[in-house]
């Protein structure tokens, strides 16, 4: 009984699995989409939205106004963050379509959570136009590690030097606190010591390749992600119409931002004010605080929110009429 070479065996499956990428791939799209609109519905069914309008009605609005002002100045800064992974990896892509990605990346990734928003949404963006994942990878390290030196910086001179009143029933102290805050400063020396002394060797982890950056660079991503956290502070603080020292209102947010990381709540629905109302409460009436932060949600998150649906849905139209396998500019 003849028998198929083994050359033509091995062709056949190879060119059925072509045949059906193109199906794979489109069913992987709506898939995605279907669970990005599911999301989104979610998120809108979680927010009372008289509650919104009724906040924002007894907010003045030149407090609205200022508060808008650094949202609009945070979200530009975050949104140079992914150049600095352009100038590590070289790719070609433009500032103004890198900017484009990373704002539309971090909209969704403060809404949806990291992995959608943060990583799905830069390799979906990323690869449309133009770059392998090698290099989406290392775009998206760098720009993490960005937003979360500067964490480690301005919560740990928050932690260590301006103390909270914690209610009594949380885990962690006051003295804890500083010895977390001590430690996130050293976290973030040593970084910078390693730039210092090793920015010319590379470490492999895991098939990954990961090379230090000059000091230089570290010192600009220390610099960029320290001003985008104190933004983010000053937004909450103007929302609290100021009856709250700054430097303890941006310590709350740091704890609350680690909170919300921890629970794996998208954008920490409901995580971010119990941590207010628990460390403000005796500063300020528990309504008051949460109209501040019902605020802040609507100009931090859903406003953006729906400016980044519509980028992103212009994206992916230019995208559809771009070459297959042309690269973007």
């Amino acid at each position: 009984m003849a028998t198929a070479p083994a050359s033509t065996a091995q062709a056949e499956p190879a060119s059925a699995w072509r045949r059906a990428w193109p199906w794979i791939k489109r069913i992987g799209t709506w898939v995605f989409f279907a669970g990005v609109a599911w999301l989104l519905v979610q998120q809108a069914r979680a927010i009372d939205w008289d509650e919104v309008m009724t906040a924002f009605s007894r907010l003045p609005a030149s407090t609205l106004a200022m508060a808008g002002g650094l949202v609009a100045l945070s979200f530009t800064l975050y949104s140079t963050f992914d150049l600095l992974g352009r100038h590590i990896t070289g790719h070609g892509l433009r500032a103004g379509t890198v900017m484009a990605v990373t704002f539309v990346s971090y909209a969704f990734n403060l809404n949806l959570g990291s992995l959608v928003g943060g990583v799905a949404f830069r390799y979906r963006l990323y690869s449309r136009l133009g770059l392998d994942n090698a290099t989406i990878t290392r775009v998206l390290g760098f720009s993490m590690l960005t937003n979360w030196l500067g964490y480690m910086v301005v919560a740990g001179t928050a932690f260590c030097f301006w103390p909270l009143d914690l209610p009594a029933d949380w885990k962690i102290g006051n003295s804890g606190l500083r010895l977390l805050g001590a430690a996130l400063l050293a976290l973030a020396a040593a970084y910078l010591a390693l730039c210092a002394v090793a920015s010319d060797r590379t470490w492999h982890l895991r098939g990954h390749a990961w090379q230090p950056p000059a000091l230089r660079l570290a010192l600009l991503q220390l610099l960029m992600s320290c001003t985008n956290w104190c933004l983010m502070g000053g937004v909450v603080w103007l929302l609290l119409q100021r009856q709250v020292p700054y430097p303890e209102v941006l310590a709350v947010l740091l704890v609350g931002a680690v909170a919300g990381v921890i629970t794996h709540v998208p954008a920490g629905l409901g995580v971010l004010e119990a941590v207010f109302v628990a460390l403000l409460s005796h500063r300020l009436p528990p309504g008051q605080i949460l109209a501040g932060l019902i605020g802040y949600r609507a100009l931090y998150y859903l406003a953006p929110l729906a400016i980044a649906t519509l980028g992103y849905l212009a994206m992916e139209a230019r995208a559809k009429r771009l070459a297959a396998g042309t690269p973007v500019a």
